[in-house]
């Protein structure tokens, strides 16, 4: 069972890795923000979704702006301590945590993601394709959501509806370009080893397929 979903937003971004300090957007939609995206607004552990395609239907434009970002994180040792006496502070002070980061982010972005869904072993006797399907049409034909969709970081929402029809190619992106390696997805099979998987992007006339999990490059 699959879905066509378009989405928009003002800004976008979607972190190379690579960079340690400020961020640097990659130039489009990672797949695995694609299918986070979708698990936002329909998501059961019965189903995994799957992204097959990614078209691009705007011009690439990218902005320099200046995040405020919180530097610090509540570490397990704290937790711990605080969990074996019973007391403690697990908290974080914005004030004093907060810093100034530099982001190159994608402005006036809009795709269609090309998705499908496929069942897991987590189901109900009741569960079945066919309602799995009409749930995930109905919730976002209504605009419902569990969470905000977004655009790699909660600051840049992300705007969405079903596709029935694909927007024409700007003529820009009438060509075949290569993006480089992209984030694919992490691979969880070794839950103490949690790896990234990368592959590399070929988009041709604004669209890029998305091979399958097996086929991409662990990090």
């Amino acid at each position: 069972m699959s879905i066509s979903l378009e989405v928009w937003g003002d800004y976008a971004c979607f972190s190379r890795p690579e960079m340690k300090v400020e961020r640097v957007s990659y130039d489009v939609i990672t797949p695995s923000a694609a299918r986070g995206l979708i698990e936002a607004i329909m998501w059961h552990p019965g189903m995994r979704w799957v992204i097959d395609r990614i078209q691009v239907c705007n011009p690439i434009r990218f902005t320099n702006i200046r995040r405020n970002e919180v530097k610090d994180v509540i570490s397990a040792h704290n937790v711990k301590k605080v969990m074996e006496k019973g007391k403690g502070d697990l908290y974080l002070s914005t004030p004093d945590s907060i810093q100034q980061r530099a982001a190159m982010v994608l402005i006036n972005v809009r795709y269609i993601i090309n998705a499908h869904f496929e069942m897991t072993g987590h189901i109900s006797p009741g569960d079945n394709e066919g309602k799995f399907q009409e749930m995930t049409k109905r919730r976002i034909e209504k605009g419902q959501f569990y969470h905000q969709p977004c655009f790699g970081v909660r600051e840049f929402p992300a705007q969405f509806r079903l596709c029935e029809k694909p927007p024409e190619c700007p003529d820009e992106l009438k060509c075949e370009k290569d993006l480089g390696w992209i984030l694919l997805d992490m691979d969880y099979s070794d839950p103490g080893n949690i790896r990234p998987m990368f592959f590399r992007a070929l988009m041709r006339n604004g669209v890029i397929d998305v091979p399958s999990c097996d086929k991409g490059v662990l990090g």
